[in-house]
């Protein structure tokens, strides 16, 4: 790991940015240039103290995960995640597969989609990448590892992990993210994350192994769904799916009409969500 040049990317990565690159508002009284440190590290999901220690080289080696985070933070092209790895120690992500590097562009577009939820997963329903409507939704699913930074493997193994669906939808949900991962596994079935995904599902999860048995291969989506929040109840959204074969990736839209109910209750849960980080802001 070389901490100095670690260090002296990240700052140089940093200063490049302007607020607006993010989805943020510069706001007044912002003297230095590109992002605070502490926009860094809340978009990543991180301690400010901890990225502060990063560029100041004393800090630990990162985890890969951590450095995937911050790649989509400082919206990396790919040649400069391969090389943040590296700084950090760490080979550069095998390119067999699905990728979990997220274009800068789809980064863009999530931070323009501030009235609908929107989020980047791979073709295991791995959740790459997420805007703040889409937390507050469905919540962050940032900080998942393993088996469980699947989706589906959540949703099939997990108690209450289905529970934000409305319980008539349920069981269509089921088929069409097992018929995804059925295409997913016979175009990639030689691929050591899609097979061990596959096997455990299929060990683990009745409901799982008894629709893949029927061989459904698009199964189609739902254009609407239904969800349960516990701040704002009920709410129907239009969902709009956007595949990039090149990455095994799609964009996930999740919105409402506006001047609709489902449109307002977006609008209320956004409000909700920046006033409890006001709160927390307080209390700190």
């Amino acid at each position: 790991m070389d901490r100095d040049a670690l260090a002296d990317f990240l700052l140089r990565r940093r200063e490049a940015l302007k607020p607006a690159d993010v989805g943020l508002t510069a706001g007044p009284r912002r003297r230095a240039p590109g992002l605070r440190r502490e926009e860094v590290a809340h978009l990543t999901g991180m301690s400010v103290d901890y990225y502060a220690r990063l560029e100041q080289a004393r800090s630990p080696q990162p985890s890969t995960q951590m450095l995937r985070a911050l790649a989509r933070t400082l919206r990396l092209s790919r040649d400069e995640s391969d090389h943040l790895h590296r700084l950090a120690g760490h080979p550069a992500p095998d390119r067999v597969g699905s990728s979990s590097h997220v274009r800068p562009v789809l980064l863009h577009v999530l931070d323009q989609l501030d009235d609908c939820a929107a989020f980047v997963c791979s073709d295991t329903d791995e959740v790459l990448a997420q805007n703040r409507l889409s937390v507050l939704l469905q919540g962050d699913h940032s900080g998942a590892s393993g088996l469980s930074a699947s989706s589906s493997y959540r949703w099939f193994t997990q108690p209450g992990a289905q529970d934000h669906v409305v319980a008539e939808d349920r069981h269509e949900h089921s088929r069409a993210r097992v018929a995804d991962l059925r295409a997913t596994w016979a175009r990639r079935h030689q691929d050591d994350d899609i097979r061990r995904l596959v096997d455990a599902l299929l060990a683990e999860s009745p409901e799982f192994a008894e629709i893949w048995e029927r061989h459904e291969v698009g199964v189609k989506h739902l254009e609407h769904k239904r969800f349960v929040h516990p701040q704002v109840g009920q709410l129907t959204v239009d969902c709009e799916t956007l595949a990039t074969d090149a990455d095994g990736q799609r964009l996930i839209i999740l919105g409402a009409a506006p001047g609709t109910e489902a449109h307002g209750k977006l609008q209320l849960l956004r409000v909700l969500g920046e006033q409890s980080l006001d709160e927390q802001s307080l209390d700190a």
